[in-house]
């Protein structure tokens, strides 16, 4: 039933722009907190971005001032904007969500399958 899905991905010039976008079939998707991750070739899976339910936001150090997340609430989107791609930036790029139950003490997180961003000249 759940399931979040990424779009946006595909190969670019160092330098050059992507905007990611995750589309998520979830009920009350407002009040999950959204992420960005990414995993290159040999490497862990790293987080990128984070936007709470609260809207408020993170980065991993290599990307800020380079990338935004954002959300729409009403279309039950979360989006990664990426400036100034470089090379290292070369990922596959997942979505996540996650939730706590308040009645129950439970976490819920869920993953999209990720879309391919290559960066290179």
């Amino acid at each position: 039933q759940v399931q979040l899905v990424e779009s946006g991905g595909g190969l670019v010039q160092p330098g050059r722009s992507l905007r990611l976008s995750c589309a998520a079939s979830i009920s009350a998707f407002s009040i999950y907190d959204m992420d960005w991750y990414r995993q290159a070739p040999g490497k862990q899976r790293e987080l990128v971005a984070t936007i709470t339910r609260g809207y408020k936001t993170n980065y991993t150090e290599s990307v800020k001032g380079r990338f935004t997340i954002s959300r729409d609430n009403a279309k039950n989107t979360v989006y990664l904007e990426m400036n100034s791609l470089k090379p290292e930036d070369t990922a596959v790029y997942y979505c996540h969500a996650d939730r706590y139950n308040d009645l129950t003490g439970r976490v819920y997180d869920y993953w999209g399958q990720g879309t391919q961003v290559t960066v290179s000249a």
